[in-house]
Formats: C-alpha cells, sequence, structure tokens
C-alpha cells in the first residue's frame, strides 16, 4: 500500500468536536514525525479547526516523562481536545515464524525502528507501517479524572498535570496499538512515576518520616532504589525473547504441546480482563515458571507479573525475567517498613490496572511430589494492597502443573538423605538447562475453579488468610491429573520388593483408573489406555531413567522399582496420593475395629478414622470434620450400601468388606509416612527423662537412625527417609505435647505413641497380603473369603518391632 493511500486510509482527527486540537505526536525520530504531520495536514477538511502539535517521547517508560513542551497547551479551555498519535510497525511474516533473532538484539526490535530502518520498511513493506490514533479526550475530563486521582487542582500543579496527561496519552495509545500487536503485549507503563505520584503512598511516607530519624525526601530516594530492584520493566522485545527462551528449554525433553483444556484458559482469559486476579501454580520444578507464560504468550493473554525469589536474580537469566514481567524481592524484609510498603502500593498499582500476579504459592519447590503446605506471606501483601484500594471481586485461580517426569527428582531424593542444595548461577543454570535434554514426557496445566473474594479480608484476619490458602490448596489437587507414571509408580511401589508381570501390572493399572474414573477424578485427558503400546513408551522412559527395571531374560517379563530408585518412584506416586488418602484410612480402620469387633465396632471405626486422620494432618489437606465423614460415608457405600449393619457382623463383616474393597491401596499410599513418623516416634522413645529435642536435632537423629532401621529392614524403603518428613514428624510430636513439656507420664505416653505406629505399619503389611492374595482373581468381581483370609495375612506379619 503507497504512504498516501496509508494517509487517506483513517483521518488523525478526532471526531468529537471542540474549539481546538492539541496533537500529541509520539515519534522516537524525525522520520516519524514527518509521517505523523504529514498524516494531520493530510486532512484538508479540517483545516478550520485550529490545532497545536506537541513532540513527546513516550517510549521508554524507565526514564521519567519530559512533559514541559504541554505546559503552554494546559491553560487552553476546557473543551479543547488532547489527541494522542504515533506510528506502529508490525514484523515480517518471517520474524513471525522465527521469534527474535540475534540481529534483534544487536540493532534493536524492528517493531521500534531507528529512521533508516523505518525508511527502508516503509519503502520495501509498507504493510508493516501503521498510522495510530489514542482515544481522544478534553481537557475537563483530564482535570476531573487527575483531580479524583490525586485530590488537588490540576491548575495549582500544572508540573504534575502535564506528566499526567503524557501519561493517559501513552495509555490510550498503547491500547490502540495492541489491537495490531496482540493483548499478550499489555504491559505496564510509567510505574516508578505513577507510585512516586500517588496521594496514597506519599502519605504513607510522611508518615513514616515522622516515625523516624529521617527525611521524607531521604526516604523518596531510598524507595526509589527499591523501585528500580522490585518493578519489572517488560516490552514487546523481551516478551518475545522469554517465549522463545521458554519454547527452547521445555522442548528439550518434553513433547512440543502441552496438555491443556483450550476452554479453561479462555474462561480464565475473561476473568483476568474483568477482575483483579491472582494465578496461583502448584511447584515442581524450576520449569513451572515457563510453563504458566508459554500457555498465556500462545494464547495472547495479557502477560502475568509474576514474583521470583532473588536467588534466581542472576546475571543473563535475572535481566531476561526482570524485563519480562518478572518481580524479584528480598528473602526478607520483615523489618524494612519502607520496602514493604512500597511493595504494597506496587502490587495495589498492578491489581487495580487488571495485571494478573502469579506465583507459586507453596513457596518452594516440593521436594515430595505432594502439595506442600501453602505459604501466606504473599498472598496477604497482595491481599492487603486489595484491601487498601477496595478492590472487589477478587479470582483467585488455582493452576496446577504436572510432568510425566522431571529432571528435579535425583536432586530432591538426595536432599532429602540431608546433602545440602547447590547455590543457584548462571553457571549452575546452563548445567541445568543442558541436563534437561532427555526423553520426559508431557507436560500438563490444569485449571481448578477460582476462589472469589467480594472483598478482601481484613490484614489482621489471619483466620481468613488461612481459609483462603486452603481452598486453593484443595482445588490445586482436585484438578491435578492422574498420569500413566505416577499410577505406574503407585502400582510397582504397592508390590515392592516384588516384581510384577505385565499382566499384573496391566490388571494393577486397570482397577486402579477404573476406581478413579468412578469417582470422577482428573485423568489427564490425553491418558492411553492402552498399556500394551505404553511398556514401550513412557515405561520405556521410565527405563531407560533408572526408575523401574525390567527382566525379560525369564519366561515372562516382569517389572519393578530398584530399591534405591524407590524415593524417586515415591515422588511421582505422591503427585496423586491426595486422591487415594480417603480409602487407605478406611482400610487401615477397618483392619483396627477388625481386631476387637465384638466391642462397639461402629464406635471403634469411627475414632480409628478421626485418630489416623490426626495423625497424618501434616501431610494431606483434610475438609471440615463433619464433610470428611461425610465422604467416608460415600466411600463406604460404594462397596456396601449396609456397610454398618455389615460392620455388626462382627469379624466376618469386616473380613467380607475389606477384602470386596479392590484394589487396597492403604500400603501404597501411607507406608511411607507412617515409616518414617515411626523412626521420629522411636528416637523420642529413646530419650532419658528431662531430655529435650529441638527439630534440627531431631531431623539429623532421625536421618541416622532411619538408615539403621533400613538397613535392619525395619522400614521397608529409602524412601521413608527424609528432612521433610522427619519434620512432619517432630510436628506431630508438638502437637501431642511429647515435647517441651514436663511430666512424670511423658516417657510412657512416647512409648505408646511409637507401639500405635508400629500397629499401624503391621496393619498395613495385612493390607498388603490380602491385595497380594486378591491378584490372584484376575476378574472384577469381589472375592468371597471368610475370615480366614483376613486371619492369615495378620499371623504373617504378627511380628513385633522393638523399640
Amino acid at each position: 500500500m503507497e504512504l498516501a493511500q496509508k494517509l487517506q486510509q483513517v483521518s488523525a482527527w478526532p471526531k468529537i468536536e471542540g474549539p481546538s486540537v492539541v496533537f500529541v505526536l509520539d515519534a522516537r525520530n524525525r522520520f516519524e514525525l514527518d509521517l505523523l504531520r504529514m498524516w494531520i495536514s493530510n486532512d484538508a477538511g479540517s483545516a478550520a479547526t485550529d490545532a497545536t502539535q506537541v513532540t513527546l517521547s513516550l517510549a521508554d517508560d524507565r526514564k521519567g516523562i519530559d512533559a514541559s513542551a504541554l505546559l503552554p497547551e494546559l491553560d487552553a479551555p476546557d473543551n479543547t481536545i488532547i489527541a494522542p498519535l504515533r506510528v506502529a510497525w508490525t514484523l515480517s511474516r518471517e520474524v513471525i515464524e522465527s521469534g527474535p533473532r540475534l540481529r534483534d538484539l544487536l540493532f534493536g526490535d524492528p517493531r521500534q525502528p531507528n529512521a533508516r530502518r523505518a525508511r527502508n520498511i516503509l519503502a520495501n513493506h509498507p504493510e508493516r507501517m501503521h498510522l495510530i490514533a489514542g482515544q481522544p479526550d478534553t481537557l475537563a475530563n483530564l482535570r476531573c479524572r487527575y483531580q479524583h486521582k490525586y485530590h488537588r487542582e490540576s491548575r495549582d500543579n500544572r508540573a504534575s498535570f502535564a506528566i499526567f496527561v503524557a501519561r493517559q496519552a501513552a495509555i490510550v495509545l498503547d491500547i490502540a496499538e495492541r489491537r495490531l500487536q496482540g493483548s499478550r503485549y499489555k504491559v505496564p507503563r510509567y510505574v516508578a512515576e505513577s507510585l512516586r505520584a500517588n496521594r496514597s503512598y506519599n502519605e504513607a511516607v510522611e508518615r513514616l518520616a515522622s516515625e523516624s530519624n529521617k527525611s521524607k525526601a531521604e526516604l523518596m530516594k531510598e524507595a526509589a532504589g527499591y523501585m528500580k530492584e522490585m518493578i519489572s520493566t517488560p516490552s514487546t522485545f523481551w516478551l518475545d525473547v522469554y517465549a522463545r527462551f521458554n519454547n527452547f528449554c521445555l522442548g528439550l525433553g518434553y513433547e512440543d504441546r502441552i496438555v491443556y483444556d483450550q476452554q479453561a484458559v479462555e474462561k480464565m482469559k475473561a476473568l483476568v480482563r474483568d477482575n483483579p486476579t491472582m494465578l496461583l501454580w502448584t511447584h515442581k520444578t524450576y520449569l513451572d515458571g515457563m510453563v504458566v507464560p508459554k500457555v498465556l504468550y500462545d494464547n495472547d493473554f495479557p502477560m502475568p507479573h509474576m514474583f521470583g525469589g532473588a536467588n534466581i536474580n542472576f546475571a543473563g537469566i535475572g535481566y531476561l525475567i526482570h524485563r519480562s514481567g518478572g518481580i524479584f524481592i528480598k528473602r526478607s524484609f520483615q523489618d524494612n517498613t519502607l520496602y514493604k510498603l512500597t511493595l504494597r502500593h506496587y502490587i495495589g498499582y498492578l491489581m487495580e490496572k487488571r495485571f494478573p500476579m502469579n506465583w507459586s504459592f507453596e513457596g518452594t519447590r516440593s521436594r515430595l511430589g505432594k502439595l506442600m503446605p501453602p505459604r501466606y506471606g504473599l498472598l496477604k501483601y497482595v491481599l492487603e494492597s486489595c484491601y487498601a484500594n477496595d478492590l472487589s471481586n477478587i479470582h483467585i485461580i488455582p493452576v496446577t502443573i504436572s510432568y510425566d517426569l522431571i529432571r528435579d527428582v535425583e536432586e530432591y531424593a538426595s536432599e532429602q538423605t540431608g546433602r545440602g542444595k547447590g547455590a543457584e548461577s548462571l553457571r549452575w543454570f546452563v548445567g541445568y538447562v543442558r541436563s534437561l535434554a532427555r526423553p520426559m514426557g508431557k507436560v500438563y496445566m490444569d485449571i481448578g475453579k477460582p476462589v472469589v473474594l467480594e472483598k478482601a479480608p481484613d490484614p489482621e484476619d489471619s483466620l481468613a488468610l488461612s481459609k483462603i490458602a486452603f481452598e486453593v490448596a484443595v482445588e490445586a489437587n482436585r484438578v491435578t491429573p492422574i498420569t500413566f507414571p505416577s499410577l505406574v509408580a503407585m502400582s510397582l511401589l504397592g508390590a515392592a520388593p516384588r516384581a510384577l508381570t505385565e499382566t499384573e501390572v496391566t490388571e494393577d493399572l486397570n482397577r486402579l483408573l477404573g476406581w478413579a474414573e468412578a469417582r470422577g477424578l482428573r485423568i489427564s485427558p490425553d491418558f492411553n489406555r492402552s498399556y500394551a503400546e505404553q511398556m514401550d513408551g513412557l515405561l520405556g522412559i521410565m527405563i531407560d531413567e533408572g526408575i523401574v527395571t525390567r527382566f525379560d531374560e525369564g519366561p515372562e517379563i516382569v517389572y519393578g522399582v530398584a530399591p534405591e530408585q524407590q524415593p524417586v518412584a515415591s515422588y511421582y506416586r505422591n503427585t496423586i496420593i491426595h486422591f487415594f488418602v480417603h480409602k487407605a484410612i478406611i482400610e487401615l480402620a477397618l483392619a483396627k475395629a477388625s481386631e476387637n469387633a465384638r466391642n462397639a465396632p461402629i464406635e471403634n471405626f469411627w475414632a480409628e478414622v478421626d485418630n489416623l486422620r490426626d495423625l497424618f494432618k501434616f501431610e494431606f489437606f483434610y475438609s471440615p470434620t463433619a464433610e470428611f465423614h461425610a465422604q467416608i460415608r460415600q466411600e463406604l457405600e460404594r462397596y456396601d450400601p449396609h456397610w454398618e449393619d455389615t460392620l455388626r457382623l462382627g469379624r466376618s463383616g469386616f473380613t467380607r468388606l475389606l477384602v470386596s474393597m479392590r484394589p487396597l491401596i492403604g500400603h501404597m499410599s501411607l507406608l511411607t509416612y507412617a515409616e518414617a513418623y515411626s523412626v521420629v516416634a522411636d528416637l523420642t522413645a529413646r530419650l532419658e527423662p528431662g531430655d529435650t529435642l529441638e527439630e534440627q536435632d531431631c531431623v539429623s537423629r532421625a536421618l541416622k537412625l532411619g538408615r539403621q532401621a533400613y538397613l535392619q529392614r525395619r522400614i521397608s524403603s529409602e524412601s521413608s527417609i527424609g528432612k521433610i518428613l522427619f519434620k512432619n514428624g517432630y510436628q506431630l510430636l508438638k502437637a501431642r505435647q511429647l515435647i517441651g513439656v514436663d511430666s512424670p507420664d511423658l516417657p510412657d505416653r512416647r512409648r505408646a505413641l511409637a507401639r500405635e505406629l508400629r500397629e499401624i505399619l503391621r496393619r498395613l503389611e495385612v493390607i498388603r497380603a490380602i491385595s497380594m492374595a486378591n491378584r490372584a482373581t484376575v476378574d472384577y468381581e469381589a472375592p468371597k473369603p471368610d475370615s480366614a483370609l483376613l486371619e492369615s495375612a495378620t499371623q504373617a506379619v504378627r511380628s513385633e518391632r522393638s523399640i
């Protein structure tokens, strides 16, 4: 298209009427300025309207705006129209398909060409040049908005008002340009300048100055340093670079297509557009921070701002993330009031402008595979900002990120044995990226139902904060998909140390998957039920990684988990373990109640259910007690609508119900945690009267005792030896007042806990024995045994463990 046609395609003159027009020309160079002036003069029909032109540089929001050229025009009548204009440049088809290139890094973003490059583009590719007009407005409206925002008169603050008008011009021009470039390039502009001019922020700094020995000017200078450090400065070019970098890293080991629900992404997009929103995702690996931005970028989603720890802000990567929406915050700033209020106002600004925030609500990568307890810090600061800015309809959207296999798991298994974690650096990151270049299957992103807050809770309401975090965690667990590797790991660990034939593995997977489907659990949408075909697919990758062993020299092919790989396999099993906890508790409670079936069987059953719920409360998220009990009843009624009557039959009733509950999964789900807790309980039972035990000492000593117990085969797996498990075991000791108290019966209560856990381990072995006996039946009808099966299984594992 010729330049003349471009100039005539749309008028530069605003459609609203006024006595005069002030054109604000956002031009990077003389060539763009000439194009804009030609555009204005091209419409001769508007010559009757008085017009002036003001040239401003609005491209670089990291620098302050010099709006002095606007000052004379702001004394014009209120019905004067301010009309911003800009030249926009789009990418060539070649660059769109290839992504950013090295020459773009050297010579600059082709969407922001210098004068010489712009002339070449216009001469050879005129379709890439666009003349855009931002939404015009009257001086009266701009004065009114300024007064509403800052509570001061524009005529008495002319310099400040000029900067405000220039910022509004930049914003409406950006909105117009995004119609060409895409919504993914929506970025905040002039954030630091907006914060420094914010009335609420200034009042807070003034109060702090009056409480300290510093002047407001000193504090504002200090705050400017914090703003430079924390405020993200994204741009279209670096967003493209980050997208390509994410594609590269994820593509090293994973399939190109991330598995997600397109309809759910579109729904989330609409929510983010209309509401202040947080996207809180689960954290398994460093790659999580690439998955959410990739999916959103690919779907032309407004760029989310992501919180990150200062440990990732190292050379190269820190620069890239900071210019792609990353907000690096200090690890600890509880005693720095100025830093806290600056961060709070920055967050409030982003939420108010509908820029979605996203971060890992666990606060760290899950070292065990299951969801970690939420960290409240960032959620508290964001909600405080929403509260201070009186925002409404706040949407907190849980996002679950899952993988078939994860490179980091080997590191986690090593960490849990007590080995230290290496420090992050550019050299470390290069090595980490290189280690990704091996097949690891697929990546999954699932979106949960949002937790919607009509208003943010009072900042002092810690109970409300914990309830919100709990709701997010429960929903994140609900939408975690069951994947093939997680189900294989669960099956093989349930049989370990015994290996399973291919037929047995297939039967296990069918039973576990059928159980999940009957309950409407989230299953990976591309879960391939042709297990035999996957034996050389995903299972082949697990074999290549050494997680699963395969022996094919006998009459049948068998699969198992090598003892040294059980901590790694446990990680994958733990990603879905929350789905099975209720059933595992039922199985253990039935086994316990069956051993005293003549005395109040129903009451004994419920007592043990509540005891187990309390015992493992530091590992899993439960519903409130009444809802939890209803879920237990609902599960039992699936097997026997009259289960209470069946239990009243005594031992035979318990046995019938327990054996019919195929697949049995108590030993698959809870053995690791019961064994770890038994190590901590045994350690505590060995203490002399008056001895104290701190958490770090407990963990250190438990790691050694756990290693000894494993060598003695008093615990079955190295996966039961881990720092996090032992820390949670220590929390159990504190909850049961077995630490930090001095009472005559303390030694007896400590030994009682050790005996209780040994009994749980014995019952888990009973459940395992019944499960193995059930393998003999290949059909899906439950066998009709008498109590002999349970009795024989019980006798087989009757031996006591000594303290």
